[in-house]
Protein backbone atom coordinates (compact mmCIF):
# COMPACT_ATOMS: atom_id res chain seq x y z
CA UNK A 1 0.00 0.00 0.00
CA UNK A 2 1.42 3.39 -1.01
CA UNK A 3 2.01 5.89 1.76
CA UNK A 4 0.38 9.29 1.37
CA UNK A 5 2.92 12.03 0.87
CA UNK A 6 3.12 14.39 3.82
CA UNK A 7 3.05 18.13 3.17
CA UNK A 8 5.17 20.92 4.53
CA UNK A 9 3.21 24.18 4.64
CA UNK A 10 5.13 27.41 5.19
CA UNK A 11 3.77 30.21 7.35
CA UNK A 12 5.25 33.71 7.06
CA UNK A 13 3.94 36.23 9.59
CA UNK A 14 4.93 39.67 8.44
CA UNK A 15 4.62 43.03 10.20
CA UNK A 16 3.61 46.11 8.23
CA UNK A 17 7.14 47.51 8.52
CA UNK A 18 8.88 44.19 7.71
CA UNK A 19 11.12 44.26 4.68
CA UNK A 20 11.92 40.55 4.87
CA UNK A 21 8.63 39.24 3.44
CA UNK A 22 10.28 37.92 0.28
CA UNK A 23 13.20 36.59 2.32
CA UNK A 24 10.90 34.55 4.58
CA UNK A 25 8.95 33.18 1.62
CA UNK A 26 12.16 32.32 -0.25
CA UNK A 27 13.57 30.50 2.82
CA UNK A 28 10.34 28.53 3.25
CA UNK A 29 10.23 27.58 -0.43
CA UNK A 30 13.91 26.56 -0.35
CA UNK A 31 13.07 24.32 2.62
CA UNK A 32 10.57 22.41 0.46
CA UNK A 33 7.31 24.22 1.21
CA UNK A 34 5.27 24.22 -1.99
CA UNK A 35 2.50 26.16 -0.27
CA UNK A 36 3.40 29.29 1.73
CA UNK A 37 0.83 31.37 3.57
CA UNK A 38 1.60 34.99 4.44
CA UNK A 39 -0.19 36.92 7.17
CA UNK A 40 0.16 40.53 8.22
CA UNK A 41 0.59 40.73 11.98
CA UNK A 42 -1.62 43.83 12.10
CA UNK A 43 -3.78 45.15 9.31
CA UNK A 44 -4.61 48.84 8.98
CA UNK A 45 -7.44 48.24 6.49
CA UNK A 46 -9.41 46.11 8.98
CA UNK A 47 -9.64 43.13 6.64
CA UNK A 48 -8.88 39.85 8.33
CA UNK A 49 -5.65 38.14 7.33
CA UNK A 50 -5.30 34.41 6.89
CA UNK A 51 -5.35 33.15 10.43
CA UNK A 52 -2.81 30.72 11.83
CA UNK A 53 -5.64 28.49 13.09
CA UNK A 54 -7.00 28.17 9.54
CA UNK A 55 -3.58 27.12 8.28
CA UNK A 56 -3.30 24.51 11.03
CA UNK A 57 -6.82 23.22 10.24
CA UNK A 58 -5.79 22.74 6.61
CA UNK A 59 -2.94 20.44 7.63
CA UNK A 60 -3.52 16.71 7.50
CA UNK A 61 -2.21 14.20 10.01
CA UNK A 62 1.63 14.08 9.97
CA UNK A 63 1.78 17.27 7.86
CA UNK A 64 4.26 19.89 8.98
CA UNK A 65 3.89 23.62 9.61
CA UNK A 66 7.19 25.36 8.83
CA UNK A 67 8.24 28.83 10.05
CA UNK A 68 11.57 30.61 9.77
CA UNK A 69 11.67 31.32 13.54
CA UNK A 70 9.38 30.42 16.44
CA UNK A 71 8.71 34.13 17.02
CA UNK A 72 7.00 34.31 13.61
CA UNK A 73 4.02 32.48 15.11
CA UNK A 74 3.29 35.62 17.14
CA UNK A 75 2.29 33.65 20.22
CA UNK A 76 3.02 34.39 23.86
CA UNK A 77 4.93 31.75 25.83
CA UNK A 78 1.92 29.99 27.34
CA UNK A 79 -0.01 30.22 24.05
CA UNK A 80 2.94 28.61 22.29
CA UNK A 81 2.90 25.66 24.70
CA UNK A 82 -0.85 25.15 24.20
CA UNK A 83 -0.41 25.51 20.43
CA UNK A 84 2.27 22.79 20.39
CA UNK A 85 0.18 20.54 22.62
CA UNK A 86 -2.77 20.88 20.24
CA UNK A 87 -0.57 20.19 17.20
CA UNK A 88 0.84 17.06 18.83
CA UNK A 89 -2.61 15.81 19.80
CA UNK A 90 -3.70 16.16 16.15
CA UNK A 91 -0.59 14.35 14.87
CA UNK A 92 0.70 17.49 13.15
CA UNK A 93 4.23 18.85 13.37
CA UNK A 94 6.05 22.18 13.64
CA UNK A 95 9.52 22.94 12.33
CA UNK A 96 11.59 26.12 12.56
CA UNK A 97 14.20 26.77 9.90
CA UNK A 98 16.62 28.23 12.44
CA UNK A 99 16.95 24.74 13.96
CA UNK A 100 15.34 25.65 17.28
CA UNK A 101 12.45 23.19 17.07
CA UNK A 102 11.39 20.16 15.03
CA UNK A 103 8.55 18.25 16.67
CA UNK A 104 8.93 15.29 14.28
CA UNK A 105 12.36 14.61 15.74
CA UNK A 106 11.24 15.14 19.35
CA UNK A 107 8.45 12.49 19.11
CA UNK A 108 6.10 13.82 21.77
CA UNK A 109 8.69 15.62 23.87
CA UNK A 110 8.33 19.03 22.18
CA UNK A 111 5.97 20.53 24.77
CA UNK A 112 7.98 19.44 27.85
CA UNK A 113 11.27 20.46 26.21
CA UNK A 114 9.97 23.89 25.18
CA UNK A 115 8.37 24.35 28.60
CA UNK A 116 11.73 23.60 30.21
CA UNK A 117 13.53 26.07 27.92
CA UNK A 118 10.95 28.78 28.62
CA UNK A 119 11.20 28.07 32.35
CA UNK A 120 14.99 28.33 32.24
CA UNK A 121 14.74 31.60 30.31
CA UNK A 122 12.26 33.02 32.83
CA UNK A 123 14.44 31.87 35.72
CA UNK A 124 17.52 33.52 34.18
CA UNK A 125 15.63 36.80 33.70
CA UNK A 126 14.39 36.65 37.29
CA UNK A 127 17.89 35.95 38.63
CA UNK A 128 19.36 38.81 36.57
CA UNK A 129 16.70 41.18 37.91
CA UNK A 130 17.33 40.07 41.50
CA UNK A 131 21.09 40.50 41.03
CA UNK A 132 20.62 44.04 39.68
CA UNK A 133 18.42 44.95 42.68
CA UNK A 134 20.97 43.47 45.09
CA UNK A 135 23.76 45.46 43.41
CA UNK A 136 21.79 48.69 43.84
CA UNK A 137 21.16 47.94 47.54
CA UNK A 138 24.83 47.10 48.06
CA UNK A 139 25.91 50.36 46.42
CA UNK A 140 23.52 52.31 48.64
CA UNK A 141 24.89 50.63 51.77
CA UNK A 142 28.50 51.27 50.72
CA UNK A 143 27.69 54.86 49.77
CA UNK A 144 28.64 54.34 46.15
CA UNK A 145 27.06 55.56 42.98
CA UNK A 146 23.68 53.86 42.46
CA UNK A 147 23.35 55.30 38.98
CA UNK A 148 23.54 52.15 36.84
CA UNK A 149 24.04 53.97 33.59
CA UNK A 150 24.87 57.28 32.03
CA UNK A 151 27.62 59.65 33.05
CA UNK A 152 29.20 58.95 36.44
CA UNK A 153 28.87 61.71 38.99
CA UNK A 154 31.94 63.87 39.70
CA UNK A 155 32.56 64.53 43.39
CA UNK A 156 32.02 68.04 44.74
CA UNK A 157 35.67 68.12 45.88
CA UNK A 158 36.96 67.50 42.33
CA UNK A 159 34.54 70.06 40.90
CA UNK A 160 35.79 72.66 43.39
CA UNK A 161 39.39 71.76 42.50
CA UNK A 162 38.68 72.20 38.76
CA UNK A 163 37.11 75.63 39.38
CA UNK A 164 39.99 76.74 41.66
CA UNK A 165 42.65 75.63 39.13
CA UNK A 166 40.85 77.37 36.29
CA UNK A 167 40.53 80.51 38.43
CA UNK A 168 44.31 80.40 38.94
CA UNK A 169 44.72 80.44 35.14
CA UNK A 170 45.54 76.77 34.53
CA UNK A 171 44.83 75.40 31.05
CA UNK A 172 42.32 72.60 30.46
CA UNK A 173 45.17 70.16 29.77
CA UNK A 174 46.95 71.16 32.96
CA UNK A 175 43.72 70.63 34.93
CA UNK A 176 43.30 67.22 33.27
CA UNK A 177 46.81 66.18 34.32
CA UNK A 178 46.25 67.33 37.92
CA UNK A 179 42.73 65.89 38.41
CA UNK A 180 42.63 62.88 36.09
CA UNK A 181 39.28 64.04 34.68
CA UNK A 182 38.42 63.98 30.99
CA UNK A 183 38.52 67.26 29.07
CA UNK A 184 34.77 67.01 28.37
CA UNK A 185 34.09 66.69 32.12
CA UNK A 186 36.32 69.68 32.88
CA UNK A 187 34.53 71.78 30.22
CA UNK A 188 31.14 70.74 31.60
CA UNK A 189 32.11 71.73 35.16
CA UNK A 190 33.49 75.13 34.07
CA UNK A 191 30.57 75.96 31.75
CA UNK A 192 27.91 74.95 34.28
CA UNK A 193 29.43 77.02 37.12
Amino acid sequence: MARARKRSVGYARIGIDDVDAQLQVAELRAAGCKYVVQELSSREDGLPGIRLEEVVCSLGQADQLVVTKISRLGLKKIELLWFLRDLESQGKHLKTLDGFLDTKLLEGFAVPMLGLLIGCSDLEQSLNKEQAIENIHLRRIQGGNINMGGRPKTSAIKEALVLRLRGEGCSYRSIREQTGLALSTIRRIIVSS
